[in-house]
């Protein structure tokens, strides 16, 4: 049998973390909008999970601008 859904506890965790970025951000939670690309929301959510993931990616570089 082929499994085509993630995990149960993937999906309770991904709403816990939602859920706190909704109450963190003052953004307005509903649980209909987890994993629903449409939803202005989730988008912003993924937008914010990015920007993490490139803060942790380079948190140990030492990044000097260049002038010209």
């Amino acid at each position: 049998m082929a499994y085509n859904f993630p995990p149960v506890n993937k999906i309770f965790d991904d709403l816990d973390k939602f859920r706190d970025y909704c109450r963190f951000e003052g953004k307005v939670f509903d649980e209909a909008d987890l994993y629903k690309k449409d939803a202005p929301v989730w988008q912003q959510y993924q937008k914010y999970q990015n920007y993490l993931r490139a803060k942790a990616r380079n948190a140990g570089r030492n990044i000097n601008q260049r002038r010209n």
